[in-house]
């Protein structure tokens, strides 16, 4: 698969763009596990032209990441080609346009999946992007605002006829949020309609190897995009490589090479983001990471109430020292 001039090989695994998730010490886990593209937190057009700290921030990448992704949203025509011009600066591998959020603070001003509901606007934002750089444009979106306006299949056309580089398709609506299952059916008619013919990503409840194959195999995508999944689960991309590979499922990691995976992300949090927030920004995922353990209640209290990075190198101690012998 190629978007633009990336090749990605057969079957690439993207990891989605997450606000306060995927930031440059998870990216650096992720793809170590085999993510094939990767993308920034998505970024506020409005932030970025604002000069807002937090949102140029969110523009470092490294160059052992790429292919990597700038992902923008915003609901205003000039906001966002200004916002593109500036990530282009950044030299990422492309820039990625995200109508496909559905939280209610950036959706209901029309950003983000909100824009479903106005879908001229939305190819008025694509075409002036696309226009505006010399970077691939891609863009991410889902499959409408609700039941009765599902406008994927017209959508996927139009955003193609105005020169977008591929296309990811989350399989709900904006009203459904993550409740449901994600449609797929819906993917494959984009994926098979004979006027389509750049890449189609497909996302939404990957959360295992077996569940990724039957996307490849039975909906025909070109590649997947994994989200929520990988909330203390990483290694989830090695675990589709190897099952499409071989046919078989990959052993569970140990309770140490847990531990000694959370400590290097932990660490490299700390040195990308300094200590409070790197330490802070950790507690999603250390509690996840150990979430299967037995009595892990009193233990994920101390993950994630802990300021220190010491003293939380000294809880994953001893966790391995306490569950060693055990796989969760």
């Amino acid at each position: 698969m190629k978007i633009a001039e990336i090749e990605l090989g057969e079957r690439p695994l993207f990891l989605a763009p997450m606000e306060n998730v995927t930031d440059a010490s998870f990216r650096y886990i992720c793809k170590e596990f085999g993510a094939d593209m990767m993308y920034t937190e998505f970024i506020s057009s409005d932030g970025l032209i604002r000069d807002a700290k937090k949102s140029l921030a969110k523009l470092e990448t490294f160059e052992y990441e790429r292919p990597i992704g700038v992902q923008i949203y915003g609901h205003l025509p000039d906001a966002m080609v200004e916002a593109a011009k500036i990530a282009e600066l950044a030299n990422p591998s492309l820039i990625d346009i995200n109508f496909g959020c559905p939280v209610n603070k950036i959706a209901q001003r029309g950003a983000g999946s909100g824009m479903m509901r106005y879908p001229d606007k939305m190819i008025e934002i694509t075409k002036r992007v696309v226009d505006a750089v010399k970077l691939p444009v891609t863009v991410k979106t889902r499959l409408g605002w609700d039941e009765n306006s599902k406008i994927i299949i017209e959508l996927a056309e139009r955003l193609q006829d105005v020169g977008i580089a591929a296309l990811t398709i989350h399989g709900r609506t904006r009203s459904q949020l993550y409740k449901g299952e994600a449609d797929w059916s819906l993917i494959a008619e984009v994926k098979n309609n004979p006027r389509m013919h750049i890449p189609i990503i497909g996302n939404g409840d990957i959360t295992s190897a077996i569940a990724a194959k039957e996307a490849f195999d039975k909906y025909g995508v070109d590649g997947i995009m994994i989200g929520r999944a990988t909330y203390g689960r990483p290694w989830l991309f090695k675990e589709i490589k190897h099952y499409l590979a071989t046919g078989e499922e990959m052993s569970e990691l140990t309770v140490s090479e847990k531990t000694e995976l959370a400590r290097r992300h932990l660490i490299r949090s700390v040195e990308v983001k300094g200590e409070r927030v790197g330490v802070l920004e950790m507690r999603r995922h250390l509690s996840h990471y150990f979430k299967a353990l037995p009595h892990f209640k009193d233990i994920k209290l101390q993950l994630v109430t802990e300021n220190s990075h010491i003293e939380l190198l000294k809880i994953l101690d001893h966790i391995e020292q306490t569950y060693s012998q055990e796989k969760n």
